[in-house]
């Protein structure tokens, strides 16, 4: 068992290698790219928007209905949270939830072609198959920190809703609480955690359904075994990112 996942581990490298080799032709990796855009990019965004609109709404909830004592400033509403969304769940708990959606869209994707023998017909036609389908997946997932910025956009605007139309403190009170000790470097330690979350997103998920064997049934598995890897290393990539950006 260790064998086989350290054999996997080091055929992911390989993969990397692979991407950037004998590239594909600008005028069709153009095309290729702005596909992925829409599908990646811009489709995730209704998705995006709703849950961070809402739970923005909880965490401020949660926090006001917690803030029992009449001596705690109620403007600690909107200070928990702006931290609560901007360093973990806009980074990474959207992110967990885009290796659902985009990562399963990604190995599918690709598995199908596998199982369609389209990936061997890109070779014959002497295609780098893995640049071809692999790098216009890791161009448009640059744009990834942007649909984290809107998330963390509208996880403070959901807060600020639920706080003060729930009759939970004041416009004011909430406002205050989200400039109160702001830290820039904090914006910084999210976006770098994104990027990184991007490019785990772009690849692991490409590696699974291009290294896939079998049928259509292996497609499917293939996809929730891509979405259980990603999940799990985004989560230890953001256990090492926050020790080494933030507890330094």
């Amino acid at each position: 068992m260790l064998i086989r996942y350290l054999t996997q581990i080091g055929r992911y490298f390989l993969m990397w290698r692979e991407i950037f080799k004998k590239p594909t032709k600008w005028s069709v990796m153009k095309g290729l790219i702005l596909k992925e855009i829409d599908d990646l990019i811009i489709d995730s965004l209704g998705i995006v928007a709703f849950i961070s609109f809402f739970v923005g709404g909880v965490v401020a909830i949660q926090t006001a209905l917690n803030l029992t004592n009449p001596l705690i400033p109620k403007y600690l509403i909107g200070f928990a949270t702006r931290q609560s969304v901007i360093l973990e769940f806009a980074p990474t708990f959207i992110s967990i939830v885009m290796a659902g959606k985009m990562g399963s869209f990604i190995t599918s994707s690709i598995g199908t072609m596998r199982v369609t023998e389209q990936i061997d017909a890109l070779e014959v036609m002497g295609v780098n198959s893995l640049n071809y389908l692999v790098f216009p997946k890791l161009i448009a997932l640059l744009l990834y920190p942007f649909v984290i910025g809107i998330s963390m956009f509208l996880g403070i605007l959901g807060g600020w809703i639920a706080a003060v139309y729930g009759g939970f403190g004041s416009s004011d009170e909430f406002i205050g609480g989200i400039q109160q000790e702001f830290i820039p470097f904090h914006i910084a330690y999210a976006f770098i955690k994104t990027f990184v979350f991007a490019l785990i997103l772009a690849t692991i998920p490409s590696f699974h359904g291009y290294y896939m064997k079998g049928g259509a049934l292996e497609v499917g598995k293939a996809s929730t075994v891509s979405f259980v890897w990603t999940s799990v290393t985004i989560i230890l990539m953001n256990y090492i990112l926050t020790q080494l950006l933030l507890a330094s």
